[in-house]
């Protein structure tokens, strides 16, 4: 059983978001985590990601991104998958524009495991295959199916 099994639920998995700048787009990922997760504030997730990738881009390269940020109220690691719409510019290493992201929020105290889980993430995300399947999913289910689908 992988990470993706582990910290993302149906309800913080959503296809085809529509979404024009990283601004926007975080705005939106702040959204489906606080109306997901009552107890984190929507400030504070989307403050803590754009404080993060203001430290340097998340884009891996080949159309993906993993945001990732501690949150004080976030209380075990959690993770959200958006495919998006239209691929935007994310300032990835390969200039390429994003259209996957996996994002992760894990408690301030969570040094190794937030470590462990970006590696574990980074290593699915880089099977070309993987990432196939989560680009061919038309609806959200189907995108969360796949993601944490024992196809890997």
């Amino acid at each position: 059983m992988h990470a993706f099994s582990k910290i993302l639920t149906p309800a913080r998995t959503v296809c085809h978001v529509p979404g024009s700048s990283k601004k926007r787009l975080f705005e939106t990922i702040a959204r489906i985590i606080a109306d997901d997760q009552p107890q984190m504030p929507y400030d504070e997730v989307l403050d803590n990601l754009v404080a993060r990738e203001k430290l340097g881009s998340t884009g891996l390269g080949q159309g993906i991104a993993i945001p990732h940020c501690r949150a004080e109220h976030c209380t075990a690691p959690l993770g959200t998958l958006i495919s998006l719409a239209q691929p935007i510019p994310f300032d990835a290493p390969d200039e390429r524009d994003v259209d996957l992201l996996f994002v992760l929020l894990v408690p301030p105290e969570a040094h190794q495991q937030h470590l462990d889980i970006l590696a574990e993430i980074a290593r699915r995300l880089s099977e070309a295959a993987y990432c196939e399947r989560l680009r061919a999913a038309t609806d959200d289910r189907g995108l969360f199916d796949a993601a944490v689908g024992d196809t890997g």
